[in-house]
């Protein structure tokens, strides 16, 4: 890339960035009741990510040979205990991920 091009491209990197942290504000300001749609969106779209998230963490594990995806299911029981328990999501990805670490690499 000679220096034009970086400086193009950081310019729109920056310009992107801006737009998308100010875009929210500019739609939808403090003085006006936030729609019902924005609000139905923000309930639904957590836990439909995070089911997301588990079916692609566990989309490649082999079911049928091997250990048949037990070190997943022991990290996935992991992290609902964690959460149903203490409900502090830092703790959840961090004990959870911790121990699939610790079963991958030491255990199986």
């Amino acid at each position: 890339m000679t220096l034009t091009q970086q400086i193009i491209t950081i310019a729109v990197v920056v310009l992107g960035t801006m737009l998308t942290r100010f875009l929210a504000f500019w739609i939808f300001p403090a003085d006006k009741p936030t729609p019902g749609y924005v609000l139905f969106l923000g309930r639904l779209l957590p836990p439909a990510v995070l089911g997301l998230l588990v079916i692609y963490s566990v989309k490649d594990v082999e079911w049928t040979s091997g250990l048949y995806g037990l070190p997943e299911l022991l990290g996935i029981g992991v992290v609902v205990a964690l959460h149903v328990w203490k409900r502090n999501m830092l703790l959840t990805i961090a004990g959870g991920t911790l121990f699939y670490m610790v079963l991958v690499q030491f255990v199986f």
